[in-house]
């Protein structure tokens, strides 16, 4: 049971990076944008702020885990 936890923390926090830099890459790309002048929330920029959503929910998956994981721990 413990192995398939950590198998899943790794996971949570492998997507957690991804999202990160898929992120950032999508934020750098939309400021390029802004900074030509375009009004508003480009396609990009919303884009960008999904992807940092998703991180912070994987964020959270991978601190559940990782406090399920010290409880059973605990109990050993």
């Amino acid at each position: 049971m413990n192995t398939f936890l950590i198998i899943l923390l790794i996971a949570a926090m492998l997507a957690t990076v991804a999202m990160l830099v898929r992120g950032l890459v999508i934020f750098l790309m939309s400021a390029s944008a802004e900074a030509k002048g375009e009004k508003g929330p480009s396609s990009s920029a919303l884009k960008s702020n999904k992807a940092m959503q998703y991180r912070i929910f994987f964020q959270a998956i991978a601190i559940a885990l990782v406090a399920i994981i010290l409880l059973l721990a605990q109990k050993n």
